[in-house]
């Protein structure tokens, strides 16, 4: 058996997230759709996250466990083989050989998520489906001051959809970074960590929206970080602004 790992690139809009589900239509789905077909043979790939319904990634790591007796075709030929069979909003961009160790979950040492708010005054329609429109200004000193008291270890309990922590032992996660860049008429979120919990980022960035806006107060934030109240945190925002950036090992 050998171990690759790979490198893809994808657009989230048009698929059921990532993880393969019983409707189908999942990156996931698709991936291994092509897989099977040019390593002729069953496989299941391990992804390094589960992207939503809608959420797209400029980094998603997965590795994959074949046969290679069944199959003689090399990393470069996978690379052109899959970006022939896969649809144009998937893309392969990298692949080697691992160590048969080698996890894209479990290994993985922490990510980073990028979130883009479009504050074009006019609608952009190239942006559509990739950013979360939303034509006001920003206040990023504002955002920057909340940003602060949302970094570092914390129980981000308030952070966190409400089904979701009923199946976790603990909501305790590491925010190592935030950091807020303005690029024309785009605001992007770049927030680091160890690990993220459902919705983490899309309600941490709704929360320094709402700073922004005059909804929450810094002590409102920092009553959300510590008490793990929902109701002090922002709204959880649009998956279409979303993307995996980074991968960290």
């Amino acid at each position: 058996m050998r171990n690759l790992k790979f490198i893809i690139s994808y657009k989230g809009t048009a698929y059921n997230g990532y993880q393969s589900q019983p409707g189908g239509n999942t990156i996931q789905d698709t991936v291994e759709k092509v897989l099977r077909s040019l390593l002729n043979q069953s496989v299941t790939i391990n992804g390094c996250s589960r992207t939503d319904a809608g959420v797209h990634a400029i980094e998603f790591v997965f590795n994959v466990k074949y046969d290679e007796v069944l199959s003689s075709i090399g990393t470069d030929g996978l690379i052109r083989g899959m970006n022939g069979l896969l649809p144009s909003d998937i893309s392969v961009v990298g692949c080697e050989y691992v160590s048969d160790a080698f996890h894209a979950r479990f290994d993985a040492k922490g990510k980073e998520y990028l979130y883009i708010v479009d504050c074009s005054r006019v609608r952009n329609v190239f942006s559509q489906g990739l950013a979360l429109s939303y034509p006001y200004e920003l206040n990023i000193e504002k955002m920057t001051e909340a940003a602060e008291i949302i970094k570092g270890k914390h129980d981000f309990a308030a952070f966190c959809k409400a089904e979701a922590k009923e199946h976790l032992k603990s909501t305790v996660r590491t925010v190592y970074d935030i950091r807020i860049e303005k690029e024309g008429g785009f605001i992007r979120f770049y927030i680091s960590g160890d690990g993220f919990l459902h919705n983490m980022v899309r309600i941490i960035v709704g929360t320094l929206i709402f700073v922004s806006e005059g909804k929450r107060s810094l002590d409102d934030v920092k009553s959300a970080v510590k008490d793990g109240k929902r109701d002090m945190a922002g709204k959880t925002l649009e998956p279409c602004g979303l993307y995996l950036n980074k991968v960290f090992y």
